[in-house]
């Protein structure tokens, strides 16, 4: 019987992941990335466009700092901006730098692994913008229907 190493057990493992197996670990990718301030940190670190209703985001990515971050995102909780902060860190999506001034400055960037999910995010973001109009027309009209 031949010995498997830790490597070959790992790569065994991702030729077999599947996300609509419930213990497979890209199933808890998915719901973390999937989750709307991930999208939004993403789209927010991955373009220097500024920021406004309807603007795409496209442009270089960008470094920003915590407070800049907790600005952009309207309704986050500082609470919430750390804790989804650390878990992209975590999963290596995004850097963490802090510069020892006074007060300590801490930014944010994506990895290279994060800008390869940035893109898709992106057009995730910009679809839900360009067909927010026909989504309520439909939900107004399925509620108007089942009343």
């Amino acid at each position: 019987m031949a010995t498997v190493t830790a490597a070959q057990q790992r790569a065994q493992a991702k030729v077999e992941y599947d996300a609509f197996l419930a213990v497979c670990p890209s199933r808890k990718l998915l719901d973390r990335i999937s989750d709307k301030w991930v999208a939004l940190i993403l789209a927010g670190l991955g373009s220097d466009a500024p920021h406004r209703p309807g603007a795409d985001c496209a442009g270089e990515p960008r470094a920003l700092r915590y407070s800049e971050l907790l600005r952009l995102l309207a309704g986050v909780s500082q609470k919430m901006l750390t804790q989804t902060l650390r878990s992209l860190e975590r999963d290596g999506l995004v850097s963490r730098t802090v510069v020892p001034t006074v007060p300590v400055t801490v930014s944010y960037e994506l990895t290279d692994l994060g800008l390869s999910l940035y893109g898709m995010m992106r057009g995730l973001k910009a679809w839900a913008e360009v067909h927010m109009d026909d989504v309520l027309t439909n939900r107004e009209t399925y509620d108007t229907r089942g009343a």
